[in-house]
């Protein structure tokens, strides 16, 4: 059986006195085993990628584009290849982990303009013969433990900025499909990153707290559930280290009266049961306004019935399995309690039936859910969608305001007007207009509001610069043969 090892100062190493199985979701297969970081190899991939600093934050900004150029072709023309390592050890679909890695390649270009993204400011003359400029320098060594449901995407949204910035990193990648991480560092490699500057330990939690009381970590990127983001801000902050933590969701989908109805039902089947629902930007909750909930759900019943569901290299899936065992039915305990809870189950997945022992569950419709439900409190995390029903626009927004989680929401409407007023009055971090997935470009920042982010920056983009930099300002004067002069006051510019 394969064992993945970590990657450290540019080799591959696992002594291996400890491994944690890896399943092929689609078969329940343990056909892999990961080797899981000792403190001490943890400690060692922190010390690689601290020597290794000195040296790529003196490289210039132009080599290190260099790098991202010839990472960006390497992933271009290796996107199927990625994609395949992603869906044997995820399961979702091939066009689905090919789409990640479309989205993973957005940010490599983000990065490569990092001589542009880097540029400080200059002011002239701010006193007679002072001038004052501004320089962004890298924070040092940078913890990056990414989770499970996009494990190229999200390491990319952190690692790219963060080598761009001139940190080196450290990689900690879920020990459920640690494969996809492997193949990232190799390539960085192959595009002529140094050895040590990208590093990848993998490992369950106790890799990740060595990573977290390493001093030698100055910043920590964290994506996962709530719970784990909040704790990791909590211990990470306590010893000085910057901190990034974005949380959990659950997203809500507003449908008012005057949509499109055909549009909506497509984005709300597309945005639920996508990647099985493991996406932190999946619709989990159609919010529908007036009467618009008895023609909408029968539309989405009839379009669940046509989804292939079955293994992600089957070309004909639409969708794959969840991830483990115990999430699936963990996911499946929701809608066996929904209807004690008093809501009304119009489609339930945990009849579907499969052959083998994969990881899959059929997709559910719930409807009549209300708040106080755990079918609508919790973050499910998997092909699950709750209607809840509201009489106006107001009571919407205050139903989506009044969530816990703020990650991202959209509204389906014909009204520019209600659009607009919904964009104003929404207290979440990212949202759609008739766009049920409102994930920025890369360009852009990604992050919620709420418990959905612990920390004060976003993730990728022009947050993700200022994150993983300090900035310094310098002020200047040089000689002018004017006499000085001893002066105990407190300088003035004036």
């Amino acid at each position: 059986m394969t064992l993945i090892p970590h990657f450290i100062a540019g080799e591959e190493t696992a002594a291996a006195d400890r491994t944690l199985p890896v399943y092929d979701p689609a078969t329940g297969v343990a056909h892999r085993r990961v080797a899981v970081a000792t403190a001490d190899e943890v400690r060692t991939a922190v010390a690689a990628a601290k020597a290794a600093l000195p040296g790529w934050r003196a490289t210039s900004l132009i080599r290190r584009a260099d790098v991202f150029f010839r990472l960006r072709q390497i992933l271009s023309e290796r996107t199927e290849e990625l994609a395949a390592v992603v869906t044997s050890e995820h399961g979702k679909v091939l066009s689905d982990a090919a789409g990640e890695v479309s989205r993973g390649i957005e940010n490599v270009e983000f990065a490569a303009g990092l001589a542009h993204l880097l540029k400080g400011e200059r002011a002239e003359q701010v006193a007679r013969g002072v001038d004052v400029h501004s320089v962004r320098q890298p924070v040092g060594v940078v913890a990056a433990i990414t989770p499970f449901n996009f494990p190229v995407m999200v390491p990319l949204w952190m690692v790219a900025s963060a080598i761009a910035c001139g940190n080196t990193v450290v990689l900690k990648p879920s020990e459920k499909d640690p494969s996809a991480a492997l193949w990232l560092a190799r390539a960085f490699r192959e595009a002529g990153l140094p050895d040590g500057v990208l590093n990848v330990v993998n490992g369950d939690r106790s890799a990740v707290e060595a990573l977290l009381d390493a001093p030698e970590v100055a910043a920590v990127s964290f994506v996962g559930s709530t719970p784990i983001a909040r704790s990791i801000y909590a211990r990470a902050s306590a010893s000085g280290k910057r901190v990034q933590a974005l949380g959990g969701a659950k997203n809500h989908m507003v449908v008012m009266p005057d949509a499109d109805l055909d549009a909506a039902t497509a984005a709300a089947v597309s945005a639920a049961y996508g990647s099985a629902g493991e996406r932190c930007m999946a619709v989990s909750v159609l919010v529908a306004v007036g009467d618009v909930a008895d023609r909408l759900v029968p539309r989405l019943q009839q379009a669940i019935g046509e989804l292939r569901i079955g293994p992600g290299d089957d070309p004909t899936s639409e969708m794959g399995p969840l991830i483990t065992r115990e999430h699936r039915d963990r996911v499946a305990s929701y809608v066996a309690a929904a209807t004690a809870e008093g809501a009304r189950v119009v489609v339930d997945g945990t009849r579907q039936r499969f052959d083998g022992d994969g990881f899959f569950l059929g997709v559910s419709l719930v409807d009549h859910v209300r708040p106080g439900m755990k079918v609508y409190e919790d973050e499910i995390f998997g092909p699950v969608l709750s209607v809840v029903r509201v009489d106006s626009y107001a009571e919407a927004v205050e139903l989506v305001n009044g969530n816990r989680f703020g990650n991202g929401t959209a509204i389906f409407t014909r009204d520019g007007g209600t659009a607009r007023r919904f964009e104003f009055d929404i207290e979440v971090g990212m949202v759609g207009v008739n766009v049920p997935i409102p994930v920025p470009v890369g360009v852009f920042s990604f992050g919620g509001w709420k418990d959905s982010l612990f920390g004060d920056s976003h993730i990728y983009g022009p947050e993700s610069i200022h994150f993983y930099t300090r900035s310094k300002v310098v002020t200047t004067r040089w000689p002018d043969h004017t006499p000085a002069q001893i002066d105990l006051g407190f300088p003035s510019n004036r």
